[in-house]
């Protein structure tokens, strides 16, 4: 049974309490296991997502006790699994990006207000936007959409892929001008 402190100790505490008690991975699973899906989901649709989670989840389990300890949080190893999953389904993500420059918006937002600005903006770049993000490198596209998507610091993603901070900053600036070229070297979040 996973003991209180547990639950709301870091996750590192988790990960080796689950060398004895397994249970306590599911607590993991409880805290991350749905930011996990709304990253994926962008990323290659609602389909697979659900699967590619789990599989996340169960990679994890299964190496729990190689996890570096040193670390408090385990998203960046999670965040890491989960985007060499998504590595292997390239092609479909390069499909929903390409869907996306014909599907309508459907954006969930709070008021009619928001949902009329949210509607305009998306609906002005979502082609560009696409079309940027499906002619980007996958490593590019990797850290852009981990820090865009993922919610992930730079030092995260740099765990999260294996790779120095400083490549994070190059690879996240070069993506960023991209997109930006694509989008006429405009921020369509920006108010004129």
């Amino acid at each position: 049974m996973i003991t209180q402190p547990a639950v709301r100790g870091a996750d590192s505490e988790l990960v080796s309490a689950s060398w004895t008690d397994p249970e306590a991975f599911a607590v993991l699973f409880d805290r991350y296991s749905a930011m996990l899906y709304r990253y994926v989901s962008k990323r290659l649709g609602p389909e697979p997502a659900e699967d590619l989670v789990g599989e996340t989840f169960l990679i994890a389990f299964a190496r729990r006790t190689n996890y570096d300890l040193a670390y408090d949080d385990a998203r960046p190893w999670l965040f890491g699994i989960l985007t060499k999953l998504v590595s292997r389904h390239h092609r479909k993500e390069a499909a929903r990006y390409r869907a996306l420059l014909r599907a309508p918006v459907d954006a969930t937002v709070e008021s009619p207000a928001d949902r009329v600005a949210a509607g305009v903006t998306a609906q002005a770049v979502r082609a560009e936007l696409a079309g940027a993000l499906a002619a980007l490198p996958a490593k590019d596209r990797d850290v852009l959409l981990l820090i865009a998507w993922g919610d992930l610091t730079y030092e995260e993603v740099a765990r999260a892929l294996g790779i120095p901070v400083g490549t994070v900053r190059s690879r996240l600036n070069r993506g960023r001008r991209k997109v930006r070229a694509a989008l006429g070297d405009t921020n369509p979040m920006e108010e004129e």
